[in-house]
């Protein structure tokens, strides 16, 4: 493919800026009668002559005018974390009579042509007249999305990568990991292993960094991660396959799927929980409970993510003070996957 050709998608103020190496605020301002320096307006006219930029007008009718209507861009597997966001985020649309208009991206994010998939399905939104957008994505990258959408619009973005600025909600996926670890060790377990979630993933490092702060705070060294290469059971079930069942205790799964899967497997090896080692869990997903044995898991309410991240952005259209981050925390659900270890407080580190 020749490299000049122009990508499809209309050229935005984002890009302008980056050619220009200046901010789209910048480029903003030239646009809405600020000041900008003489240097900056001339790489502003040149980068704009270059890329066919034309300024949008849309953004400025949208402020005097309300649709009602939502955008959501959510990214990555329709798993069980991103349902529950939806579900929640459409719950309380219905409630506060919006229209919701979701596009979902189940892409190879590192693939170029994901961002111009990206690009278009925001432009999509601005051309529909949207009053505000949700963004959901558990991938780094977070801030060139915010950005291409140049303020046109109130925006708040559900992630667990830290943003200074903005409007965001976020699960504490590092205080579900603390739980977690925390209830292993008062069991008694000293040896306890991680199932780390795919590493590509905000959550899933997030999970790591609280699997180790807990071992830490406890005097106690973490083992080899097994990494599993997504949030299923068949990535579970392989890191079971390859478990060495004479170095661990207790199992820490970055999620109830990755543990679904690593149980199954551990059973059919007859290694079986809670007899021969103790497992956690992290969303407490219903099925959780129905599991054999029934699972330990640290809830994420990813129902009330969306209805905080909605609740969120409406305040933002409707000019309402509010806070500008929320967090929602974790509890622990204690059920028959867990047990004291067989030698109690004394279990030997070096076993």
């Amino acid at each position: 493919m020749d490299k000049q050709t122009p990508a499809r998608r209309r050229p935005s103020m984002a890009d302008v800026g980056r050619l220009a190496h200046v901010s789209a605020q910048t480029v903003s301002r030239l646009y809405t009668g600020g000041t900008v320096s003489s240097d900056s307006r001339r790489r502003i006219e040149a980068a704009v002559k270059e890329l066919g930029y034309r300024p949008n007008k849309l953004p400025r009718s949208l402020r005097g005018a309300r649709t009602e209507t939502i955008g959501f861009l959510a990214m990555g597997p329709l798993n069980y974390g991103n349902a529950g966001i939806l579900t929640g985020i459409s719950r309380t649309a219905r409630l506060e009579d919006q229209t919701l208009i979701t596009t979902q991206f189940d892409l190879d994010v590192d693939d170029p042509a994901t961002r111009e998939e990206i690009w278009r399905a925001l432009d999509s939104f601005m051309a529909i007249r949207v009053d505000g957008i949700i963004v959901a994505t558990p991938y780094a990258g977070l801030e060139t999305v915010i950005e291409h959408i140049d303020g046109a619009v109130p925006v708040v973005s559900l992630s667990e990568r830290d943003r200074r600025e903005g409007h965001s909600v976020h699960a504490d996926s590092y205080g579900a990991a603390r739980l977690a670890v925390h209830h292993l060790v008062e069991l008694g377990h000293r040896r306890i292993l991680h199932l780390a979630g795919p590493g590509n993933r905000n959550e899933a490092s997030n999970r790591v960094k609280g699997y180790y702060d807990g071992l830490a705070a406890a005097g106690l060294d973490p083992l080899p991660l097994l990494h599993c290469q997504e949030w299923d059971a068949d990535s579970g079930a392989a890191c079971a396959a390859v478990a060495d069942t004479s170095t661990f205790s207790a199992v820490f799964a970055a999620n109830d799927e990755i543990a679904l899967g690593f149980m199954s497997e551990m059973s059919r090896r007859g290694v079986v929980a809670p007899r021969d080692y103790s497992i956690v869990g992290v969303d407490d997903m219903p099925e959780a409970r129905y599991f054999s044995p029934p699972l330990t898991s640290a809830e994420l309410d990813f129902e009330k993510m969306g209805e905080r991240a909605l609740h969120l952005l409406l305040d933002q259209i409707r000019g309402t003070t509010t806070t500008p981050r929320g967090v929602v925390t974790s509890s622990l659900s204690v059920r028959a996957s867990t047990a004291p270890h067989p030698n109690g407080q004394r279990e030997d580190r070096q076993q």
